[in-house]
């Protein structure tokens, strides 16, 4: 059974799209989109293309920054959501408050028919679902076990008291077809002398074309529900208790 929460600590989730190149981009695409979700997302704006990308040398792997392609992006009203697209890419990203799971799909799956219609791609290279979330303790020390199950296991001849940290396993699916990508890390905290972690969960595929358009909203179906299943088992009842869970 799913479970409600009335805090809960994600503040953004979002659905990626990148299609099988077809040909030249027609730049006339993001204006004949804009026109069909205008009333709900009014606000235009570009952003610069920059993608980070790894390469292996001889001192092991480089993370290079390199150009990529702008976006334009179309923004909610409320300023809670937005419609991002680029040449063979579309991206709706729900930001908080996050609404229930069955009109955040609606809200995927409206963009991705109009993006379709118009932009008439031939078949999908990759389709990502991802929820992330941040977890604020005002401690300047806790203890990782004490809130997740999902954590660095530090050596007992290491210092146990550590600074920021991330760490990163990838999951297979389905004959190796999926993957889910779970993430779990430091970040940047809104107050000094408190702790803040990022948890990323990630569900994606991995083989081009391994699912058709007719059979998405069954595939985002599956991809929450192991989002859910994954976000679950990395905490403990002691961290769920901070997000005032819902009773039915």
């Amino acid at each position: 059974m799913q479970r409600r929460y009335a805090k809960p600590p994600l503040v953004e989730a979002l659905c990626e799209f990148q299609f099988i190149p077809t040909g030249e981009w027609d730049m006339t695409i993001p204006g004949l989109i804009y026109e069909r979700i205008k009333e709900s997302f009014p606000e235009k704006k570009q952003t610069i293309g920059i993608g980070i990308q790894m390469h292996p040398t001889e001192k092991g792997i480089e993370h290079r920054i390199e150009p990529a392609p702008p976006k334009i992006q179309f923004i909610k009203k409320d300023k809670c959501a937005l419609i991002q697209v680029a040449p063979n890419l579309l991206v709706v990203n729900q930001l908080k408050p996050y609404p229930a799971w069955e009109n955040f799909k609606k809200m995927i799956l409206d963009n991705f028919h109009i993006y379709k219609e118009i932009a008439t791609p031939k078949g999908l290279k990759r389709i990502s679902l991802r929820y992330i979330n941040i977890f604020e303790f005002q401690e300047s020390k806790i203890e990782l076990q004490d809130f997740f199950k999902f954590y660095p296991s530090i050596p007992k001849d290491l210092p146990q008291i550590h600074g920021p940290f991330l760490m990163r396993v990838e999951f297979p699916y389905d004959s190796d077809s999926e993957a889910l990508v779970l993430s779990l890390g430091s970040t940047i905290p809104a107050k000094k002398n408190t702790i803040a972690l990022l948890l990323d969960i990630d569900y994606r595929t991995i083989k081009p074309e391994s699912v058709s358009f007719d059979e998405i909203p069954d595939w985002l179906d599956k991809a929450h529900n192991r989002i859910e299943m994954a976000f679950e088992a990395c905490i403990t009842d002691k961290l769920r208790e901070s997000f005032e869970e819902a009773k039915a």
